[in-house]
């Protein structure tokens, strides 16, 4: 049985590779599938389906939501979505108009600290991405004004910088709505990243599957051992897919591989099986 990697970024959010040259690198890697889950945007969904077309893997449409629970960041991957649905592309835009709007009030923030940024030079730099902090830290050292990306986080934009702005978002149940509206199926990204206790993930999944949730991560780069089962008793427990997948960013998440994240993941195809299962495929 092949793996798949149902968790991947493109230079359309904050990856680097672009959907054309994940697709390619896809191959390269022998999977059956993968899975570009955007940071709220679908606007490399047509480019890797379509040079896809023709060659032996498969693009799974996706997308990956940042919501808020609880003032903790929660991401949902909406995997299988109707992109094209135009009631979700309007729901859509209004995220990207807030993460516009943000990004306008950082970059005057970063202004004032004497640095030469504009929301246009942001752009410029980066057509067609979804800007995310991963570019503002590309940005800020490209320019000199810090010496790598952990610094710009420590310094300029992290979550605690006085430079940050944080951007209006919704929550993850509504993100799990949306994309059952979309025909998708909704997932948990990564719950051992979130650092909650097992009383309160568990009252957050048991929340998020009374919403619809259909999925679960149970597979991912840098679970431990005993997170993987974890993972596994909450999907057994809450009858939730299995899906897991590397998080791969290309060289915006050093060391960290398409399929195979730090060396041991292995995402097997049958989990992609019994989502389309679920879809009645």
């Amino acid at each position: 049985m092949r793996a798949v990697d149902l968790h991947v970024h493109s230079d359309r959010s904050d990856g680097t590779y672009t959907p054309a040259q994940l697709v390619d690198y896809a191959l390269q890697k022998g999977i059956a599938a993968f899975a570009l889950t955007d940071h709220d945007t679908i606007e490399g969904l047509d480019e890797a389906l379509s040079y896809a077309a023709d060659k032996p893997v498969e693009v799974v449409p996706g997308i990956e939501f940042s919501t808020k629970y609880e003032e903790r960041d929660v991401h949902v991957v909406g995997l299988y979505i109707r992109y094209d649905a135009p009631a979700f592309r309007a729901k859509l835009q209004s995220f990207v108009d807030s993460r516009i709007n943000r990004n306008m009030k950082m970059c005057a923030n970063l202004q004032s600290a004497g640095i030469d940024i504009t929301y246009q030079k942001l752009c410029e730099e980066n057509p067609g991405a979804v800007i995310t902090r991963a570019h503002y830290a590309a940005y800020l050292t490209k320019h000199g004004y810090v010496s790598d990306r952990t610094e710009a986080f420590a310094k300029y934009v992290g979550d605690d910088c006085p430079y940050f702005v944080p951007r209006e978002k919704v929550t993850p149940m509504q993100a799990v709505s949306l994309i059952l509206e979309a025909g998708g199926i909704p997932v948990l990204a990564h719950p051992p990243l979130y650092h909650m206790d097992k009383e309160s993930l568990d009252a957050l999944v048991r929340l998020l599957k009374e919403a619809g949730l259909m999925g679960i991560e149970t597979l991912y780069s840098s679970y431990s051992t005993q997170d993987e089962r974890d993972m596994f008793h909450l999907a057994k427990k809450y009858e939730l897919l299995p899906s897991g997948g590397s998080d791969f960013h290309g060289e915006n998440k050093p060391g960290l591989d398409l399929a195979s994240g730090y060396g041991k993941l292995f995402v097997p195809e049958c989990f992609l099986e019994d989502m389309k299962k679920a879809l009645g495929r």
